[in-house]
């Protein structure tokens, strides 16, 4: 298998590369603080967790349902126009959340922060898409692999900071520490004009920017995201009913951090090499994997069981996660991008949060064999849809073929 001819380091080579990726990562950071930032910030308010997961709960659906409408507005009027606005609806609401003298007051602005919370990955992926065009696409998927290590980093690294500040009683600042991130990070963004997607003009939308979305392909990989959400909505209630009901809550935490790193090392090696097999079949071949490792979770015995399948489970996600990164930029139209993977992330969150639920019930009446058994459940759905997007992507090309005859 040939290494690639550019690896990461020549990747943020690029011109401006480094700059827009840095600044979008820093805001990531935020991001992934804000949602728990929430929790910790209303519980200490009102003594309620009922409220602050309230709270957190309409952040999230605001995210994931307004998301790519305001994705939509960037795909047509550009990064370095519509990010700013994002920017300071985001903050104006964060600081009503501050100051909301009443529960109520604070959900409805919590649910205002969240669907103007800006979709930094989908811009960040959307910027590489355009740096990389033409002769340098075979370097997507590296880019794309930055991208899930960016995302999986940050999702480390922010719950450790809020729970840490929340924890020491600077519930306030957790928030406003999330908020800078995210401001400063979006700035910073939308000041690199250079790098940024330019606007596509209407008579380009006419000519088919619906179609891009509503195109079968994408409804496949829209599905897949979807169903990997699933497994991760699965994870955490599972994992934790694991550590609760063998007498080892303790053992949560690191059983977690043990999968996560798994998943950052086999990111950071998938990106570093260029592989020959199409991405619809690699797609086919890391769900299995992910199948098949997940198969052996509800069976496990023991912590260490648990951790081992974990960490071969783990390696499995992000491969996924570029492959369907890749795949989209591939099946829709440059001027729906930031739109199309918007989409791919609120269908990510509605999964997770279905899984969550089902797995918290699942916990509660069967234990926690019957939860993790929905991890292998949620990898099954992956391979037929993998499948499904492998058979459609051969038929095209029959067809293109039979055409050129």
């Amino acid at each position: 298998m040939p290494a690639a001819a550019s690896g990461y380091r020549s990747l943020l080579r690029a011109p401006g590369a480094a700059a827009f990726f840095l600044a979008a990562t820093t805001g990531r950071v935020g991001i992934a603080m804000t949602g728990l930032g929430l929790v910790w910030l209303l519980h200490d308010r009102t003594g309620s967790y009922a409220t602050a997961g309230l709270a957190a709960a309409v952040f999230a659906l605001a995210e994931a349902v307004v998301g790519p409408q305001l994705a939509r507005l960037v795909d047509r009027f550009g990064q370095t126009r519509v990010l700013p606005l994002y920017l300071v609806a985001h903050g104006a609401a964060v600081a009503c959340v501050v100051l909301a003298q009443s529960p109520t007051a604070a959900v409805i602005a919590a649910g205002c922060a969240g669907a103007a919370v800006p979709q930094l990955g989908a811009l960040s992926a959307a910027r590489w898409a355009h740096l990389l065009r033409g002769d340098r696409a075979d370097d997507l998927p590296g880019a794309f692999s930055l991208e899930s290590l960016a995302n999986a980093t940050s999702f480390l690294l922010g719950p450790v900071l809020v729970t840490a500040l929340g924890a020491a009683g600077h519930t306030t600042a957790a928030s406003l520490t999330a908020a800078a991130l995210i401001l400063g990070g979006g700035t910073a963004l939308a000041l690199q004009r250079r790098t940024a997607p330019p606007p596509h003009a209407a008579a380009e939308r006419a000519r088919g920017t619906r179609s891009g979305l509503l195109a079968p392909a994408f409804l496949v990989l829209a599905l897949l995201n979807l169903a990997i959400g699933l497994y991760f909505g699965t994870m955490g209630v599972a994992v934790t009913a694991f550590a609760v009901g063998h007498g080892t809550p303790g053992t949560a935490a690191p059983l977690i951090a043990a999968g996560s790193v798994a998943g950052l090392l086999s990111g950071w090696l998938y990106g570093r090499r260029r592989r020959p097999t199409p991405a619809r079949c690699q797609l086919v071949l890391v769900t299995v994997w992910l199948t098949a490792t997940a198969a052996l979770l509800p069976f496990a015995p023991s912590a260490v069981w648990l951790g081992l399948a974990l960490v071969l489970t783990e390696a499995a996600v992000p491969p996924t996660l570029v492959l369907l990164t890749v795949l989209t930029e591939r099946a829709v139209r440059p001027a729906v991008l930031t739109q199309a993977f918007t989409w791919n992330n609120s269908a990510s969150a509605a999964g997770s949060a279905l899984a969550a639920s089902l797995a918290g019930r699942a916990a509660d009446v069967w234990g926690a064999p019957a939860a993790l058994a929905q991890a292998p459940a949620a990898g099954l759905l992956l391979v037929a849809l993998a499948i499904v997007l492998l058979r459609a992507g051969r038929r095209g090309e029959g067809r293109r073929s039979e055409a050129r005859r």
